[in-house]
Order: C-alpha cells, then structure tokens, then sequence
C-alpha cells in the first residue's frame, strides 16, 4: 500500500506492472526480452533465459555492448537463497602500465580506442553461468543470436544516431567500422535490416570447439577454451598492434594480447549485503561501485521516511546529500585491492557521515577517514583540456547547463569545445567516440525460484576500431583507472577497473524477492536507490517506482573520460515540479533540468516466495525497454 509520507504515485503507469506464475524478464530491447522468455516458454531455466537474451543484446544493442565488454550478475539459484555474484569484468593486460601510457604522452587512460581495453570477460562470464546454472546447449542458446546477426534485425533509432555520430571517425580512422556499421558508405535508418555476418561465425566457432566432447558442461568448457585461448585471442593480438585514432585525438596501438586472454577466467563470489527497512540488498564488492547504494542505504534508514520521498523537495535535498558523501567515499577509497568496507558499512562511520547532511547543498568533495588507510585522493576538475573533438565514456545525452526554464529559450554564447557532462541516462556519443552514461540491462525469474540481474556493457560498436574478423570491437573500461600513484583505482597490470556495473538483488527473510538494474554508468546506483525507496519505503508497485521523476547528482569526479565533476550539481526530470526545483536551488544544488521524461532506464523482476507470483516491470524512457511474463 502507498505510504502517506510519500507523495502519491501514479494512477496511470505508463505500461502494466507484469504479473504470473510462470515466469518474467524484463530488458532494455524488446527483442531480447522476447528471446528470454521464449527460452522460459520451452523449458530452460531463468539462466538459460538470461544468457539467450544476453547474447541477443550484443547483437541488437551494439552501441551499449558487446562480446569485447563486461559484465557483473548478481543471482541466486532455487536451491540456494543465498546471493551470489558473477564477475565478468576482466583485468587491466599486462602491458597496461601507467609508465607506458605516460610515455605516449597521456595523463588519462583515453575514453575511446585500443588502450582503454579491458581483458574481454562478458562471454566467458556468460558461458560459466550457463555451464553451471543452466540447463540448455550452448548451440540452442546462441541460435537467437546467431540468427539476428546473419538474418539481420531491424535497427534502432539509438543505433543510427551512435553510428551517425561517429561516421567521420569511421572514414577517416577507423575503416574497419565503417565496413561493418556503414555498408555501401551510409549510415543506416531506423528499422533498416542490420546484418553482422562475422560475429554469428565467432558465435558458431565457439559452439562448433565443443563438437567432439561428451557432455554439456564439457561442450561450453571447449567453447569458453575457444574464445580465451583460440581464433578470438590471436585475431585481437594481431588488430591491436595497428597504431589507431584515440579519444585523446592521437593514435596509439594497443598494449592487450593473446596471453592477456588466456590468463582470465570469469569467476563467483559472495555478494556484499546491507540491510534496510527488512529488506537485504546484494551488490558486487568494492570493485565495483555497487556499496555505495549500500553506505546510501545505510544513511537514510533511521531517517524519517518523509526525508526519502525524492519526489519532494526535502527528500530530493536528503537523497542527494546522501549520495554525495558515498560516492565521495567511492573516489577515496574503493577498488581492486583491500578495501575497509566493514568499516565504512558499520554504525559509528554511518552515523558519523549522517551528521554532515545539512540543510545547504554540499559543493565539497567529503570523503570519510579510516584509520590506517591513507589513499592519494585523483585530480579533481570541473573541465579538461584536450586537443580531440568534445566528447569520451559509457554511452549519455549532453544537456546544455541551465539552471530555469527560460534559460533554454536564450541564445547561447559561443564557447570552446569542452568535454561534455554526464546528464542523462540516453547514450551521449561525441564525434571521437566517447560514449557516457548507459549500457544495457536483463532480469529474468523463473517458476522454480531461479533469479538473476544483470548488467553487461562495453565492446560498444565506438569504442575502438571493429576488429573484421570478429565482427566486434574491445571495451574501454580501463578509463575508470587513474594514471596517479597511489589512489584507491590507481591503474595496475592484473587489477580490475573500478566498475560502474552494479545490478542489484533484494531479500526478504532470505529469499530473493527483485533482481534489478538499471544503465547509466555513474548514475545506475542513483536511480536504482530511487527506486529502492519508492519501492520498499513508499510502497509503489515496481511499475510506478520506475516511471516516477528521477534525479541524480554530479557533484562527484566522473568514472569516464575525462573524469571530470560538477560541483552541487543536481540534474533532475523536470516532471519532479517547478516548486520542488526552486527549493532544490534556494538550498544551493546547481540544477539542471533534463526534461520530462529523460533519466533511468530501469527494468526489474519480482518474486513472493509465499504466493509463488512473480512480477516484471520496465522502463518507458526511451521506448526501447520492454518487461513480459506470465
């Protein structure tokens, strides 16, 4: 029931809050979403869903993903409650040495190009879910796939503006990706048939490596043995040695190599947990930035629940306060080495940082102390020199710094090219292929109690030149590292960047009740806490916690190229209200609006143990996401 602490939600969402028995996915293209649950509807599991629709997502979303990105699931199995990560984000590669990139001229790791690559660990990841959690062959798995990569699907209007984006980077630089991504020399249109004929063969080389073994398990093995130590490593070793055009506006070659592959493995571990309001919320560790929604978390549970209502003016206020403080925290002290979460999850640091809330918008960065651990803390700035067209990161829209309404009917006064802010959750791509803010995202239950979030990103299609053999290109995570000395994400050969992949899973009394997620690079833990509140606190169905307004805050140094941050910044749906925005900047956020319906791009499934009914919802923004189920 809605709580009256909470401004009323929506009599009419914009799509139904999906119910059944059966099952139910949710995911940012429609079409994988259809996939999943035709996998449900003939038999397999919420795995074998997940990892059909996954590979799907490559496919039909490949400005948000691909076979060379990332990825992290959080999941739990009908046997075992409790919940369990999946790490598919691959280490920096050997050769990835601060010293190397500051001897080719560079004090950040480029947002686009060879060097920014990752070891590739999404389809490895997937194929170990698969292997041990599903029940399918890898051959029925990857058919979908391998069909709309052959047979074509039908372009998305997102998908044409990326490419349109980029197309002179493409001509002038990258001549392999204008090959793929611009046949005959243009640029698709929407709904146009796109084929990738290459990488439905890298998908069936991988099936075809299992051939001769006798089993399922050790038929995806010699598919996992195929793409990290077989024809995928060595073409990626050979294409990387080719000098290319980087974010940085130089051209570099890339340090990634075939033993860098062979050496990684996707792998499990036990998920970080907090409790709040009944509920335990499961993330990735500090490698990730997942506890920072649990340090949010852990500030706002004794507050009262009029202060979490991010629909009024006060709780926007607390919320982004809140955030501030543990994103803050994030920068100072969270990576891929020893990280004091005990100590920043416990009650004295908790209520320590709750007394710096104030009635005034924070424009400091404030991270806490812990004694014993002393970290550089990174540059901070508000704007970065560089001699490449405006632009880096995980695809989000550039919106024009206004602070009111008529600001945007004014005419805006020349300005030098500057690297644009991460805003929206929409993908901004800039003409050298920096990329903010989004990725892409599925959930699938199952009858028996299988549930899994999860949340693969990079290898988009403007990350780095398409590799022609493959018919995709590597990520570009490794611009989440710092080339300084001594910070908590300082970059390390073997060390996973700090990610900003952070799908969620929610328990009550031990038993999974939402797996959840959402795109948006920084923002994704921001708008899933939104939902968190509304949901858990509020008493909003799943459907309307995901169409309320959003917010998020910037006022924190960006995980993307060129890492810079805003500070008080606050952007926010203008659906949130004219008042609330007036408050929100007499107390000092420096608010920009979005528009109406611009920020989130979240999707979730739910299970009541009790009942056995299970739930999906999905986000409208956009019109690309889609929730089914029966």
């Amino acid at each position: 029931m809605p709580n009256p602490a909470f401004t009323p939600p929506t009599a009419h969402p914009t799509r139904p809050d999906i119910r059944g028995t059966f099952g139910t996915a949710a995911a940012t293209h429609w079409i994988a979403t259809a996939t999943a649950q035709s996998v449900l509807e003939r038999g397999g599991n919420a795995f074998d869903a997940a990892v059909a629709g996954a590979f799907v997502l490559q496919v039909v979303e490949p400005h948000l993903n691909g076979p060379g990105g990332d990825l992290t699931a959080v999941f739990a199995t009908a046997t075992d409650p409790t919940p369990t990560v999946l790490v598919g984000q691959g280490p920096a590669p050997a050769g990835a040495t601060p010293e190397h990139y500051r001897a080719e001229g560079l004090d950040l790791v480029p947002g686009s190009g060879a060097l920014a690559a990752t070891v590739p660990g999404a389809v490895d990841a997937w194929l170990l879910l698969l292997r041990d959690h599903g029940t399918w062959e890898l051959a029925d798995v990857l058919a979908p796939a391998v069909g709309y990569a052959r047979d074509g699907h039908p372009v998305t209007p997102a998908v044409v503006r990326t490419i349109t984006a980029v197309q002179d980077l493409f001509r002038q630089h990258w001549p392999t990706s204008a090959a793929q991504w611009m046949p005959g020399g243009a640029v698709p249109v929407p709904g146009e048939l796109v084929r990738n004929e290459a990488l439905a063969s890298v998908f069936e080389r991988l099936v075809a490596a299992g051939a001769d073994a006798d089993t399922r398990t050790a038929r995806v093995d010699a598919a996992r043995g195929e793409w990290a130590e077989g024809f995928v490593a060595e073409a990626i070793d050979r294409f990387v040695r080719e000098p290319h055009r980087h974010a940085s506006g130089t051209d570099h070659a890339g340090v990634i190599r075939a033993s860098d592959l062979a050496a990684f493995r996707a792998s499990y571990e036990p998920a970080t947990t907090a409790e709040f309001r009944g509920c335990t919320i499961a993330k990735t560790g500090p490698w990730g930035q997942g506890p920072a929604l649990l340090q949010t978390l852990r500030l706002l549970e004794p507050l009262d629940d009029a202060r979490l209502d991010p629909s009024t003016e006060l709780g926007a206020h607390t919320i982004a306060e809140a955030l501030k403080l543990a994103l803050a925290d994030r920068e100072a002290f969270y990576g891929d080495g020893d990280v004091p979460l005990d100590v920043l999850l416990s009650d004295a640091y908790t209520d320590a940082r709750r007394a710096l809330i104030g009635e005034r918008a924070s424009a400091e960065l404030r991270p806490g102390t812990v004694d014993g651990v002393v970290h550089a803390m990174p540059p901070v700035r508000t704007s970065y020199a560089t001699g490449a067209t405006a632009g880096l990161g995980e695809p989000t829209v550039q919106v024009a710094r206004d602070r009111t309404p008529a600001a945007a009917a004014a005419p805006a006064a020349p300005a030098a090219p500057a690297a644009p802010v991460e805003d929206r959750g929409e993908p901004f791509v800039a003409p050298d292929g920096e990329t903010r803010g989004d990725t892409c995202h599925i959930d699938v239950v199952d009858r028996w109690g299988n549930i899994v979030s999860a949340t693969p990103s990079g290898g988009w299609l403007q990350s780095s030149p398409t590799i022609p053999e493959l018919g995709f290109c590597l990520g570009t995570r490794l611009q989440m590292t710092w080339l300084e000395p001594g910070t908590a994400s300082t970059l390390r050969p073997g060390e996973r960047p700090r990610t900003t992949l952070t799908p969620t899973l929610v328990l009550r009394d031990g038993e999974p009740v939402a797996a959840l997620g959402s795109p948006g690079g920084d923002q994704q833990d921001q708008w899933q806490l939104l939902f968190l509140l509304r949901w858990i606190v509020g008493g909003y169905s799943p459907q309307q916690a995901i169409d309320a307004p959003a917010l998020h805050t910037t006022s924190f140094p960006g995980s993307f190229w060129p890492r810079t941050w805003e500070p008080a910044g606050l952007v926010v749906e203008d659906r949130l209200g004219d008042d609330v925005i007036a408050g929100l900047e007499a107390r000092g956020h420096v608010v920009t609006r979005a528009g109406d319906w611009a920020l989130g791009r979240l999707s979730c499934v739910t299970r009541d143990p009790a009942t056995g009914v299970l739930g999906a919802a999905a986000n409208s923004r956009g019109a690309q996401g889609y929730a089914a189920g029966r």
